[in-house]
This record gives C-alpha cells, sequence and structure tokens, in this order.
C-alpha cells in the first residue's frame, strides 16, 4: 500500500505526463497549421520544424513564391523572422531537397539571402559570387536548379556599397579577379548618371549595382536556351533586387 508521499509524487508525475503531451501537441498543432496555412495563402514559407515539401513547391505560383519572399524579407526588417528549428529542417529534408527560389547573389559577408528573406533549409538554392555575375558555370547551376530540381524563381540580387563594383569602377586589377570585374565594367558605361562617376560616390556605386543585376538577368536569359523556354512557358520568373545594407530592405524590381 501506498503512503501519501508516494501517492502525491505518482499524481505529480501523472500531471507532468500531461503537460509534456499537451506542449507537444500543441508544438505540432503550430507546425503543421504552418505548413498547411503557408500553402493555402500561397506563401512560401518553412514552418517552424519542417522544409518545404515536393506537393507544397508545387502548388505553387512563381507570383506567390515572389510573394512569399518578400514577405519573409519584411520579417527581416521589422525583426519579427520565424522561429525556425534548423536540426528538424535538417532532418525532414536528407531525403531529398525541393526548393521554389535559386538566388543568385554577391558573396558579401553582410548579405545572406537566407537570413535577410527569413527562409529556412531546403526552401532555396543559393549561388554566391562577389559582384552577382553570370557565368557558364553559374548558368548551368541555374539550370539544375530550376530544369531538374524544379524550382520557379531565379532572383539576381546585388546590394548597396558593393566591393565588387567599386573594383569594376577603379579598374582594380588581382589576379583571376580582374577577370571577374571585367564582366562587371559593361554595367558602368550602361548606367545613365548624373553626378561624379567614381566609387566614392555611394549612389554612383549603387546605381551601377542595380544595372549590373539586369545585365546578369540578361546574360542568364541570353546564355540559357533551357532558361528561356522555361520563362516563355510561365514555368519560371526571372527577377532582379537590390539589397539595402541599411535598414535591411530587399527592394525588387
Amino acid at each position: 500500500m501506498k503512503d501519501s508521499s508516494e501517492h502525491s509524487s505518482d499524481e505529480h508525475n501523472e500531471h507532468a505526463s500531461c503537460d509534456r503531451r499537451s506542449v507537444l501537441k500543441t508544438a505540432f498543432g503550430v507546425t503543421l497549421s504552418g505548413i498547411v496555412g503557408g500553402v493555402g495563402l500561397g506563401v512560401p514559407t518553412v514552418s517552424y520544424a519542417a522544409a518545404l515539401t515536393k506537393e507544397q513547391r508545387d502548388k505553387l505560383t512563381p507570383d506567390q513564391i515572389i510573394a512569399g519572399l518578400k514577405k519573409g524579407n519584411a520579417r527581416f526588417t521589422t525583426g519579427k523572422m520565424q522561429k525556425h528549428d534548423y536540426v528538424a529542417q535538417k532532418k525532414s529534408s536528407a531525403a531529398g531537397q525541393f526548393p521554389s527560389t535559386v538566388i543568385l547573389s554577391c558573396i558579401d559577408s553582410r548579405a545572406p539571402a537566407e537570413i535577410i528573406l527569413d527562409v529556412g533549409i531546403g526552401e532555396t538554392f543559393n549561388a554566391r559570387i562577389a559582384g552577382n555575375i553570370s557565368n557558364s558555370d553559374l548558368i548551368g547551376s541555374l539550370e539544375f536548379a530550376c530544369a531538374a530540381a524544379g524550382a520557379k524563381v531565379i532572383l539576381v540580387m546585388g546590394h548597396t556599397a558593393c566591393g565588387a563594383i567599386k573594383g569594376a569602377i577603379d579598374n582594380v586589377e588581382l589576379g583571376s579577379l580582374t577577370g571577374l570585374l571585367d564582366k562587371i565594367k559593361p554595367a558602368i558605361s550602361a548606367t545613365t548618371f548624373t553626378g561624379e562617376r567614381s566609387s566614392k560616390n555611394e549612389k554612383f556605386v549603387d546605381a551601377v549595382a542595380k544595372t549590373n543585376v539586369q545585365q546578369t538577368i540578361n546574360e542568364i536569359r541570353k546564355g540559357s536556351e533551357v532558361l528561356s523556354a522555361l520563362e516563355k512557358a510561365g514555368k519560371l520568373k526571372i527577377v532582379g533586387a537590390m539589397y539595402h545594407l541599411d535598414g535591411g530592405k530587399v527592394e525588387f524590381e
């Protein structure tokens, strides 16, 4: 026969077990509603503990995906980012990946695409190179992401105060970097700007960076019949954007 202390202990353990089940049930409910609710609203968000599935990705249109990226950046700029469970996302995406977007951006340490767009593991392919330029290897990677793996949006994202843009303006020469900067230089001459056309003028640097984004998009279209065909068929959208280091806003073009 149990004494009163043993009975009290058993009762406490039972209540604790119920509380834990309640918490887990609530947490699962929030996660599930995040998955279903996001898709239902056309917003490609990853819930706290799940990576994007093929079914969820395939239901989204390119416009819905872009809208989701904009909302993700809005969360970032207001400090209301999702509480991603990256370990759970890692586990749920280990057997397969179904990203909705491929992002071509600069290597700048201040412009990590996944963070500033508030996306989780398994949502985006990410290609990073100084000056967010395009070349045959990058285009091949974009073709894999879209034609083979099913991504529906290519986002070319430049940023303000870009060092690669400044280097191109200043005709910097440094090993293999010289050739990379040569790819940016056509954007300098193509930029219409009244004022000092130098790397010391922040407004000019940012204007060239914006032109360079469009130049990269043009190079992608010209360099890939595969991607151009997907875009013409409405299965893919190629869009540009500028990330503002001051304030954190991604301005879509």
